[in-house]
């Protein structure tokens, strides 16, 4: 069965155009604030460093990096592509590539935090208050997708 583009996609619920954005933003920022600390170091880092939670531990951790790229840096870019497919206009798009992409960006994103979290608990021994932050708005972007995008893809043509 192949994929048709072309279908009907409905109108985008309010609520999922309005939180995404926000999600997305909140994201923003936080990635634009732990990018920042990747390169100025542990003065510009507010939260604790020592203990279970020791966010200087978790940034400086091997496992801050995937494929010698920062993680922050990874974040940063997760984010800015949301900006775009998160948009309103993008929402209020007819073509159904953008609303899967969506799905496929919110599927990837979950999947690394999932890996993310996986480290820090069992690698690390450390949460960072930050990280989770993110790892939070992760989630709920998730959640906010999987429960609009899946409809609007099954409106049904009346042709």
């Amino acid at each position: 069965m192949a994929l048709d583009f072309k279908r009907t996609v409905t109108q985008a619920p309010r609520w999922a155009v309005i939180s995404s954005g926000l999600l997305t933003l909140g994201g923003l920022a936080i990635s634009i604030y732990m990018t920042m600390v990747h390169f100025l170091g542990k003065q510009a880092l507010v939260c604790s460093a020592s203990g279970a939670i020791d966010c200087w531990k978790v940034t400086t951790s091997p496992q801050s990096y995937f494929l010698h790229i920062p993680v922050a840096i990874l974040g940063l870019g997760y984010f800015i592509v949301g900006l775009g497919i998160n948009s309103p206009w993008a929402w209020r798009s007819n073509d159904a590539r953008i609303h899967i992409a969506r799905i496929v960006f919110a599927v990837m994103g979950i999947g690394f935090v999932l890996w993310l979290v996986a480290a820090e608990l069992l690698i690390i021994k450390s949460l960072c208050l930050w990280c989770t932050g993110v790892h939070l708005v992760t989630f709920a972007l998730f959640i906010v997708i999987m429960l609009s995008v899946p409809a609007m893809l099954n409106a049904t043509d009346e042709t």
